[in-house]
């Protein structure tokens, strides 16, 4: 097959693209993606047991930073765990559902990250710093035009990861 360029190499490119897809949609093994769920065996120090046992995910309604009350609950465990597991770091990732503009989405998940991070500090969380991140509509949980599909994507996320120096 002779590549052109411009237009006609796009073409090209676009249905080899095609293809591999097809081929990988007929080979009947989807990859999964990696999640955790509550209740799961995760060990009660580690970064799945914190997902497990205090929940990394607290939703928000649509357009909005207000943390519910569910969410305030979820924040308070994490609290618990990252106290008592001061060998850990966090970040906190904001996300919001694909409607909207990506400006508006992205300073969306970064006022939600940072709601967050007020609550976690206020509340007895000693850190010296969290680093926050919003992803905006960039990385949905659920792809789909039904509103709790959007719903699951409107959220806040605590990444836990390993920290070579104990936190103050």
């Amino acid at each position: 097959m002779r590549l052109r360029g411009g237009i006609g190499r796009a073409c090209d490119l676009a249905g080899l693209m095609a293809i591999s897809l097809a081929t990988a949609a007929c080979s009947g093994q989807a990859p999964q993606p990696e999640q955790y769920e509550l209740g799961t065996a995760a060990a009660p120090g580690s970064a799945e047991g914190f997902a497990s046992n205090a929940g990394d995910i607290v939703h928000f309604t649509g357009d909005s930073a207000a943390l519910s009350g569910d969410a305030k609950s979820i924040l308070r465990r994490q609290i618990r765990w990252l106290n008592q597991h001061p060998q850990y770091q966090v970040t906190i990732e904001g996300h919001a559902d694909e409607w909207g503009t990506r400006a508006h989405n992205l300073e969306l998940g970064a006022q939600r990250a940072t709601a967050v991070k007020d609550f976690l500090k206020r509340n007895g969380l000693r850190a010296a710093r969290i680093p926050t991140v919003s992803y905006g509509k960039e990385r949905l949980i659920a792809d789909c035009s039904a509103i709790s599909c959007r719903s699951q994507n409107r959220r806040a996320q605590t990444v836990v990861r390993a920290s070579s120096a104990a936190r103050n």
